[in-house]
């Protein structure tokens, strides 16, 4: 069952990917949540002070409640940024801090890194848990992590070929055709 268990989780993120997985929200996202909060908050009343459609009022509102779900989700940062007034909110640094955070919401974790941690994590366990069955759960977890580590080489040597010799990308592939379906859905996964 431990051995079960411990074989599952690796194939899930091998077979998986990590794209569903993503860091933590840091400071400037929590920073953007609030920002935005207050954005909305400052737009929403605009609307109703610059007699705008009831249309644009509406949206304006409702934008606002959504963006405070947005910085209860995030959670509230440590620095709060200056943000009563429109023009403070529409300040230069409010305008980096949106970029800043747009690129740090793309990040994904390295789906190596999450593989080889996983199997570190499983090899612990069952190095904990011990018995007969600990010990060939970790050798077993051991031989999975090199050959892991085998395949990211692989893959990465695969890449930096191809990149090198343009002239020979043809051949390259009319050669990985004859891989199984999926050992080639495997290595098709790992490339991303």
């Amino acid at each position: 069952m431990k051995k079960f268990l411990s074989i599952s989780i690796v194939l899930c993120l091998l077979l998986c990917g990590c794209d569903s997985l993503r860091f933590a929200p840091g400071e400037a996202q929590k920073q953007n949540a609030w920002l935005h909060s207050r954005t909305a908050a400052i737009a929403a009343a605009t609307a109703e002070d610059e007699a705008a459609s009831q249309k644009l009022q509406a949206l304006a509102k409702l934008s606002q409640l959504q963006s405070r779900a947005i910085t209860s989700y995030y959670g509230l940062p440590k620095e709060l940024p200056q943000a009563d007034t429109a023009q403070q909110v529409l300040n230069e640094s409010s305008w980096q801090l949106g970029r800043t955070a747009l690129a740090e919401s793309a990040e994904r974790p390295d789906a190596w890194q999450m593989a080889d941690n996983a199997l570190e994590l499983g090899i612990g366990i069952c190095a904990l848990l011990g018995g007969v069955y600990g010990t060939r759960a970790v050798r077993f977890l051991k031989q999975a992590k090199t050959k892991s580590k085998a395949l990211q080489e692989i893959i990465t040597g695969n890449e930096l070929f191809k990149e090198q010799n343009e002239s020979s990308v043809a051949a390259f592939k009319q050669a990985q055709k004859l891989q199984s379906p999926q050992t080639r859905q495997i290595v098709a996964e790992a490339k991303v």
